[in-house]
């Protein structure tokens, strides 16, 4: 009689190139735990590592979200997946606008879409943070505002541009807006051009000069924190912001009251990474903004000790109590991709409220700093080609083709615990 294979329990990934795939993919490996890679794209980093169950195709979603959501579903439906974890917006969209769905294949801890409206509307959040205490910028509606002589920031007013945000969308809609008009003093931006380009009316926030961007994570089960963590931004995507390239863990008890303030007063469910800046004047923690899932520097996170992809399996198949949400302070780590991006934005952006640092002053302390913490997103000894992957993606398109990839994109492996 030949062995009968052990069946593993999987959690399915649906992502993109984003480095917190690759980290959930690993944390699940060390724990038995297998993974299914799930993307629209062909040349996922965490597909290609040594780590990686299997990889399979999705459609894109910001071409078809209900044909995105069917295809989720029915991976859903496999008696080896027992979770999602969401690690892009469009996931976490998805996951709480059709949970019931979900809800009859697989446990999912995320919020109710009452709870993702009061964070995804960023005019809602600032009024919610007011409601728990919690320091925000003073933010309007881009239609309300007439007097441009502050220092001012429009943006998005939604993380995702979805049908239950906006009246003229239907559910099949999907758009993510990123852009940052920095405005100086009396320029009156173009507010027409603005609203074309993100397809809605923006908030407009008060500039908040800061000594430093830092980050507060949760995970919440019914309103109870079930592990927080903290770190400080020390370079980010670009030198006027961005999400965090290079960070070091920290624990201050003033950040940790007001991120619990904020998720306690929602009765938080799931996954929380609260952006904050520290006042430069008044030594407050200001809130940014609330991504509702996995984060970009959630390998930092991991590499700190606080797994969070571990916790979310945990809490996602009842073995909450079995979370220890201790962690390491001090620990630094860079995303090398994301070092050279912060690189370049001091070499081609403009803002009129941030100083541009030195070029030479730039690569000396990204240099010194790679030395002095030689921990990396990507960069695994043991596993590099999710590394080279992801180096080829940043690559110009024709020299990407030509590398000799791989053939693991779309194959099963077996698992490795």
């Amino acid at each position: 009689m030949e062995p009968t294979q052990r069946t593993v329990d999987r959690a399915l990934i649906p992502t993109g190139h984003d480095a917190s795939s690759y980290t959930c993919l690993r944390s699940l490996a060390s724990r038995g735990v297998g993974a299914v890679i799930a993307s629209e794209k062909e040349t996922v980093p965490a597909a290609a590592s040594r780590y990686c169950d299997e990889s399979v195709s999705l459609p894109n979603p910001r071409e078809g979200l209900l044909t995105y959501r069917d295809a989720l579903l029915e991976l859903a439906e496999r008696d080896d997946v027992k979770t999602i974890i969401p690690v892009r917006p469009e996931d976490s969209y998805v996951l709480s606008r059709y949970e019931a769905e979900f809800s009859d294949h697989v446990s999912l801890v995320v919020p109710t879409m009452a709870q993702l409206e009061r964070v995804h509307d960023r005019l809602q959040l600032a009024a919610e943070a007011e409601a728990a205490g919690v320091p925000v910028p003073e933010t309007r509606a881009l239609s309300a505002v007439d007097d441009w002589d502050p220092d001012l920031l429009i943006k998005s007013r939604y993380n995702v541009l979805a049908d239950a945000y906006l009246d003229e969308l239907g559910p099949d809609d999907m758009d993510v807006v990123k852009h940052i008009y920095h405005t100086g003093h009396g320029e009156t931006p173009d507010v027409e051009a603005v609203r074309r380009a993100m397809r809605h009316d923006p908030i407009v926030q008060e500039f908040i000069h800061t000594d430093g961007e830092y980050m507060f994570t949760g995970l919440y089960q019914d309103g109870e924190a079930l592990a927080t963590f903290q770190h400080r931004q020390i370079r980010g995507n670009s030198y006027t912001g961005g999400g965090g390239v290079y960070r070091r863990s920290i624990y201050d008890p003033e950040l940790e009251r007001v991120g619990r303030a904020l998720l306690d007063h929602l009765e938080w469910n799931g996954l929380a990474c609260i952006e904050y800046m520290r006042d430069a004047t008044t030594g407050e923690y200001v809130l940014t903004e609330i991504n509702p899932r996995m984060w970009q520097s959630l390998p930092s996170t991991v590499a700190a000790g606080a797994d969070y992809p571990w916790y979310y399996w945990l809490a996602a198949t009842g073995r909450a109590d079995e979370i220890d949400h201790d962690y390491d302070i001090g620990v630094g780590t860079h995303m090398l991709h994301g070092e050279l991006g912060y690189l370049m934005s001091v070499l081609t952006e403009d803002s009129p409220h941030v100083p541009r640092p030195s070029i030479p002053g730039t690569v000396w302390a990204i240099g010194t700093s790679i030395l002095r913490e030689p921990r990396f997103d990507y960069l695994k000894l043991d596993d590099p080609w999710p590394f080279l992957v992801g180096v080829g993606n940043v690559l110009p398109e024709g020299i990407s083709r030509s590398l000799p990839w791989p053939r693991r994109f779309a194959r099963n492996r077996p698992d490795h615990s």
